[in-house]
């Protein structure tokens, strides 16, 4: 399934880039929303999938003249086994957001960030075995995020997307769709 989702990512991405070449990169009163898959330090899922919408609100002018935005994210991904006589089942959703520095570059098609700030992840697990069924964990808690990602702009409206660090997964590629 994870290939699928990325292959049809990388065909939309594709047929969108010929449509307009990306005119700048962004600024003061850009807004985007994207879906990410992300990989990486998501227990025994295979992926996670999620959601980006970030707002640059601030210019920077003493700080490299960069810009700053505050992204908001969402991401789900569940994992279990199954034993003769009892299981268990993990679903996670960690929700964030986060101050981000976008560094000014003379390639208008390139936006690289750095951001930091904080989540809340939603856990619910489930044992199902000798005893009964039981929900074992109360793990839902506030944790901190750092990341460092970009955009690479097909065309004015639409980019592929990518960050890494800390937070849900540890990598996370997508499309993100310009609304403002």
């Amino acid at each position: 399934m994870l290939k699928k989702l990325i292959g049809t990512m990388a065909v939309a991405a594709l047929i969108a880039a010929p449509a307009r070449q990306a005119a700048a990169q962004i600024s003061k009163g850009y807004t985007d929303v994207g879906v990410v898959v992300g990989l990486g330090n998501i227990g025994d899922a295979g992926a996670s999938f999620g959601g980006r919408f970030e707002r640059i609100f601030k210019e920077l002018p003493d700080l490299g003249n960069g810009l700053l935005g505050i992204g908001v994210s969402a991401d789900y991904y569940s994992y279990g086994n199954r034993f003769v006589g009892y299981g268990y089942d993990y679903t996670v959703i960690p929700i964030g957001a986060t101050a981000n520095y976008h560094f000014k570059l003379e390639n208008k098609k390139v936006d690289l960030f750095l951001g930091a700030g904080l989540g809340y992840q939603v856990i619910s697990c489930e044992y199902n075995g000798v005893g009964g069924s039981i929900d074992f964990c109360d793990n839902s808690a506030i944790y901190f995020i750092g990341r460092a990602g970009g955009r690479y702009f097909l065309n004015p409206n639409l980019a592929l997307y990518g960050d890494v660090g800390a937070g849900a997964a540890t990598l996370n590629v997508g499309l993100t769709f310009k609304l403002r």
